[in-house]
């Protein structure tokens, strides 16, 4: 098969997605987020994981880990697995982003900022929601949840433009 029998050009006017990467990262009962830089468009002066678009050619698993390097500066994450996947509505109905969202561990707790923001290591339950990107507790359960099951959810927002989190079982818990 080549690449002209992908299929793209059938997909005219299809839903389509941007993918993009979230990790969080642990050091013993630590985790780092990222404080966003307050110049940001989006997020100004909010803890976030750490993350960004994929870029073409590589895999969601690569592009985690050069966001680690280049928001962090870590040089390398231990044991990164998937956590889950979240769908997320934009305000064009016919593109959304899909988010992958990781887990794992740091051998060292230098970090160094970068134009993105500030890495952080924190106590998760010690931050205030106020000072967190609106999904963070929500997510932070299932990625910290000793459960092995990979989560799916869906962001959509109401009519007062308010974050709906919505999550569906894995194959496994629907059983």
């Amino acid at each position: 098969m080549g690449i002209e029998e992908q299929g793209f050009k059938s997909s005219s006017g299809r839903y389509r997605v941007i993918p993009r990467t979230l990790v969080f990262v642990t050091y013993e009962d630590k985790g780092l987020l990222l404080k966003s830089a307050p110049n940001k468009k989006i997020w100004p002066n909010k803890y976030n994981g750490i993350g960004g678009h994929i870029e073409s050619g590589e895999t969601i698993i690569e592009a985690a880990l050069r966001e680690v390097r280049e928001e962090a500066g870590l040089p390398t994450v231990n044991n990164l697995h998937l956590c889950g996947t979240i769908n997320i509505q934009t305000e064009d109905p016919s593109t959304g982003i899909l988010l992958f969202v990781f887990s794992g561990e740091s051998t060292t707790l230098a970090v160094t900022s970068s134009h993105e923001g500030s890495p952080e290591w924190v106590h998760w339950d010690t931050l205030p929601a106020e000072d967190l990107v609106e999904d963070i507790p929500h997510l932070l359960p299932r990625v910290l949840s000793d459960e092995q099951a990979i989560f799916h959810a869906v962001y959509r927002y109401n009519q007062n433009n308010q974050l709906v989190v919505e999550f569906y079982p894995s194959p496994a818990e629907s059983q």
